[in-house]
């Protein structure tokens, strides 16, 4: 018999056909590639929704940084924008500050000059009117004393300024000229490059390099058990700086400098009732 051909069964003295065998293969088939079909679509569905939670964490992600960076891009907008403020607003300040500092000074020294010019007047006035060997030659010292002050006052207007307002001093004798004044305290001192740290008043001061061509110097400076660095300073341009809780600033000047050594002076501010001192440094 043919694995294809109807089955014949006898029933109560009846015939009857069977299914074929075919049929039951085919169901047995269809229902295999259903459950193949079944199980390669749940494992493409658990895939695409891998893939999906994949791509949403990913941007997500991506947005989250992409906000951090904006917010920080914005935050650093707005420091740069306030340090320009800052600086805008100094810069307009100096140049205000330099214009009356040029008036003031240009005013004062023709005033000077008309009371030299008016004592020198009456001096000659005096002298012409007077006999006396004696009188005269005390004339001529009160015009030399008043002359020296004068002159010393004469020189002090015309000394730079900082950008604290304070005159900057460029030799010796404009030192002593503004320690006269009393109205600050100044150490004068010479250091050595390689020789360390040198004490200057109440901090030290480390020489670290010259520049004899460009007038230019580095400095290390020591207040508070704490240190700061300046590179390539120009000579005569002020350094402030804060000790002690103090309002008001410090102001290291060097004056000159050679290949092993920096000269200057270190300008402090008087106490509130403070009677005036003048103070060097040992070795000068």
């Amino acid at each position: 018999m043919s694995d294809f051909q109807e089955p014949i069964y006898q029933t109560g003295g009846h015939t009857q056909a069977g299914a074929p065998r075919w049929v039951g293969l085919a169901v047995a088939v269809l229902g295999g590639v259903s459950v193949l079909g079944l199980g390669v679509g749940l494992s493409a569905l658990n895939h695409v929704n891998n893939i999906q939670q994949s791509t949403e964490a990913a941007v997500k992600q991506s947005t989250e940084a992409l906000s951090q960076r904006l917010a920080k891009d914005d935050e650093i907008n707005q420091q740069l924008q306030s340090d320009l403020k800052v600086v805008t607003d100094k810069l307009n300040l100096t140049q205000t500050q330099l214009v009356a500092a040029r008036k003031q000074t240009k005013a004062t020294t023709v005033a000077v000059d008309k009371k030299l010019n008016g004592l020198e007047s009456s001096v000659n006035s005096q002298l012409a009117t007077k006999a006396n060997t004696d009188d005269v030659n005390k004339l001529n010292g009160d015009v030399t004393g008043v002359k020296s002050d004068l002159d010393a006052t004469k020189n002090s207007i015309q000394m730079a300024r900082s950008e604290m307002g304070t005159l900057i001093a460029r030799n010796h004798d404009e030192i002593d000229q503004l320690r006269r004044m009393g109205q600050r305290d100044y150490f004068e001192f010479t250091v050595t490059r390689k020789a360390g740290a040198e004490r200057v008043g109440s901090i030290q001061v480390e020489l670290r390099d010259t520049n004899t061509k460009k007038n230019q110097y580095s400095i290390n400076v020591l207040a508070d058990d704490k240190s700061f660095e300046k590179k390539n300073r120009s000579v005569n341009e002020p350094i402030f700086f804060y000790t002690g809780g103090s309002r008001a600033a410090l102001e290291l000047v060097v004056n000159k400098v050679s290949k092993t050594t920096a000269s200057g002076y270190l300008s402090v501010p008087k106490p509130a009732g403070a009677t005036s001192a003048s103070a060097s440094t040992p070795g000068q």
